[in-house]
């Protein structure tokens, strides 16, 4: 008979190595580094009020392994979404392929970090599924520094700004004619079902354990829009 000495090690350590066995779940804690490593950038960052001033945001971190770019895709990410009552909402996660060489700058070790800044453009993401950036929505690269006074005529214009980390180097980044689509493969084994990205942001499903981070992060520095 299995004592309960023994038992309690193994409750433990099952859900650890499903979180082992799941690579979505590892991705998503990935995206929640990326944004803290930008954020500590400060001075460099994302603008605090082009944040304060977004719908949602998107991160999809590069792909360690090599396979960044791999059959013209080039990576996996999630999106998130402010909800009615304050803070952001559960992440959905998109496919992002093709558009922009500037994708390919550092190759694997490239981030992105995308900001739908209004209704307009998160409703025009959702509605599809497939986006194409810079073709159902303007989109700009975004300013880098604490504040967006750097913002060109086309970035204040713009329903989607973008910014890329390459090798330790943060810049705004073209994305223009990039395509977004659901990952349905990621959001099955995140939320053990087949759902829409609009149905989990604009929902009321319980984010996983993974993206406590991301959300976490959000909520710190923009909880509530116009903060």
């Amino acid at each position: 008979m299995v004592t309960m000495n023994r038992l309690l090690p193994l409750l433990f350590t099952v859900p650890l190595l499903a979180q082992a066995n799941n690579p979505h779940a590892a991705r998503l804690e990935e995206a929640g580094a990326v944004l803290q490593e930008i954020m500590d950038i400060k001075e460099k960052s994302i603008p605090q009020d082009l944040l304060d001033k977004a719908e949602c945001a998107i991160v999809v971190p590069g792909v360690k392994s090599g396979a960044f770019i791999v059959g013209g895709k080039y990576g996996r990410g999630y999106v998130t979404c402010r909800k009615s009552g304050g803070g952001w909402s559960a992440p959905g996660a998109v496919k992002v392929e093709g558009g922009s060489v500037g994708f390919q700058i550092g190759g694997s070790e490239t981030d992105v970090v995308m900001l739908v800044m209004n209704e307009r453009g998160a409703k025009r993401l959702f509605e599809k599924s497939k986006f194409t950036v810079g073709g159902e929505a303007m989109a700009a690269a975004g300013p880098v520094g604490r504040t967006s006074s750097a913002e060109t005529d086309a970035s204040m214009r713009a329903e989607i700004l973008s910014w890329s980390r390459s090798r330790g180097a943060f810049a705004g980044i073209s994305v223009k004619g990039s395509t977004m689509r659901e990952d349905d493969d990621a959001i099955k084994a995140l939320y053990g079902k087949k759902m829409k990205n609009s149905e989990i942001v604009y929902g009321t499903a319980p984010a996983p354990a993974s993206a406590e981070k991301l959300i976490g992060l959000l909520n710190k520095y923009s909880s509530r829009k116009g903060s």
